[in-house]
């Protein structure tokens, strides 16, 4: 390390970046910490050449960097010096940067943060969200495919795109629709999204007005409620058991509101996994004809069905002109490539792809059509029967650690789908205090209170079985019983 005057010029051989970047590097971080001033002088280019023992050339490609970056400037007659500020502040404050003080215009009451906690790969095992595990995705199946739509489509895709989605990917999604979920339409029907909540947004903003009322499951989706609840609506929850949705609880609250739409996750409920029977699903698109309401289908992981038949989509059947349909991919290949969509009447549609223009102009292009790739070559397809058969020995695994360790704290019946286990806990559990106790020991779960639409407490645990292995989930679930047993010793001491 060479040092000259107030400067600290790591200067180091072995460094990859050239000596020049290095010396201009130094000196800038001298001017942004403010030891050196505006118009301070720099060293002559020969001076310092001298200092630092490298060449004057060098030195002078080092400050020609900071001119380029607005950092130094030269004057006529010689010299280099520290630039002058483009833009002056009106008056000194005290800390550099920072906005003590508020705005004078009016702001709206703060929006209550989400709790998004993404477990770390390399930290305590989370059965919190049922998410996919990123390690199962085809990596080389889908770089190839970016590679391919480079090829094939070059600049197109890194240009503006159609904000409806990629054409191919629509086509993709269409077939699929019509031959897996027997759901008849076209590519022209759909909107490519970024994820399904992107959709829900979406449809929240162009279907709902300040006032509307909503019906919701409760027990629900809270991130769900808050995009329902952005345009200004009210909602209200309808409550859910073993086969979904009560319709007939929702049927008393038609007497008494007029409902705008009703949201529901009628394959796997969410957060129970409850299916609902093809009775109620008749029953509401009934309902949703008689009163006027739309039917806010999110199918969220319909692949993931591992025992006999998936049933079909309220969308699939009669009354489906009432229905807006939700689905996802990224539950398939991961949460971070964000492929969604809506399949929406016409009318709603438009608005959906006015608004989306307006708020996010278009999707990944080059993403979509990735993935449009892996449509065309039968890649997702088999992509989607490999995840299949792992999940379901998953869901096996953790269902078959429970009854091992924790059978007479946690009742459950495994479920033919989805993507975690809805747990009931035996009475008297003090369910904060055992998850406190897992945390230490290095396993997050959570109640079920932030399901619950007024968030009481409730006497479930939502374990998502799909983001570890079987190894992983066998010492998570072992973790869980010794978190447990720490609990009921001291309320024994007590």
């Amino acid at each position: 390390m060479r040092k000259w005057g107030l400067l600290t010029a790591a200067l180091d051989p072995a460094d990859r970046r050239p000596l020049y970047l290095q010396l201009s590097n130094a000196i800038a971080e001298d001017i942004r910490k403010g030891r050196l001033k505006p118009g301070d002088p720099l060293p002559g280019t020969r001076v310092l050449s001298q200092q630092l023992r490298i060449h004057r050339n060098t030195v002078i490609a080092g400050y020609q960097e900071l001119v380029a970056q607005g950092l130094a400037s030269t004057r006529r007659g010689g010299g280099t010096f520290v630039a002058m500020p483009t833009v002056l502040p009106l008056a000194a404050s005290p800390h550099a940067g920072a906005r003590e003080r508020p705005p004078t215009y009016d702001v709206p009451s703060p929006i209550r943060p989400v709790p998004m906690t993404p477990p770390d790969p390399g930290g305590p095992l989370s059965l919190v969200r049922a998410i996919p595990d990123v390690r199962l995705l085809p990596a080389e199946a889908l770089s190839q495919a970016f590679r391919r739509a480079i090829f094939r489509h070059g600049r197109k895709l890194l240009g503006y795109g159609d904000p409806r989605g990629h054409p191919m990917l629509r086509q993709g999604l269409a077939t699929m629709l019509s031959h897996a979920r027997g759901i008849p339409t076209s590519r022209d029907d759909i909107v490519v999204t970024r994820g399904s909540q992107q959709a829900l947004y979406l449809i929240a903003q162009a279907l709902l007005s300040p006032g509307d009322v909503i019906a919701v499951e409760d027990l629900g989706n809270p991130l769900v409620w808050r995009a329902l609840r952005l345009p200004g609506t009210e909602l209200e929850p309808v409550p859910v058991d073993e086969n979904g949705l009560d319709v007939s609880a929702l049927e008393a609250l038609l007497a008494r509101r007029k409902l705008r739409a009703v949201y529901v996750t009628p394959h796997h409920q969410f957060p129970t996994n409850a299916v609902m029977s093809a009775e109620r699903r008749r029953k509401l698109a009934a309902l949703a004809r008689k009163h006027r309401f739309a039917i806010i289908e999110d199918d969220y992981d319909h692949e993931f069905h591992y025992e006999g038949q998936p049933v079909a989509p309220i969308a699939a059947g009669p009354g489906a002109e009432n229905v807006l349909y939700v689905g996802t991919l990224s539950k398939v290949l991961a949460p971070g490539l964000r492929v969604g969509f809506v399949l929406a009447p016409p009318e709603v549609r438009e608005r959906l792809v006015t608004l989306r223009t307006v708020n996010d102009m278009q999707g990944d292009t080059a993403v979509e059509c990735a993935v449009a790739e892996l449509f065309e070559d039968g890649e997702l397809v088999r992509h989607v029967r490999r995840m299949g058969q792992i999940y379901a020995r998953r869901r096996d695994a953790l269902a078959e650690a429970l009854h091992g360790s924790l059978r007479d704290v946690l009742s459950f019946r495994v479920p033919e789908g989805g993507m975690a286990l809805w747990t009931r806990v035996a009475e008297g559990i003090d369910i904060p205090a055992w998850e406190r106790a897992c945390e230490a020991l290095g396993v997050l779960f959570r109640g079920a209170g932030m399901f619950d639409f007024a968030e009481r407490p409730r006497p479930y645990l939502r374990l998502g079985f799909t983001y570890h292995d079987e190894s992983e989930l066998r010492e998570a679930v072992s973790r869980m019983a010794r978190g447990f047993g720490a609990v009921r010793k001291v309320r024994r001491a007590r």
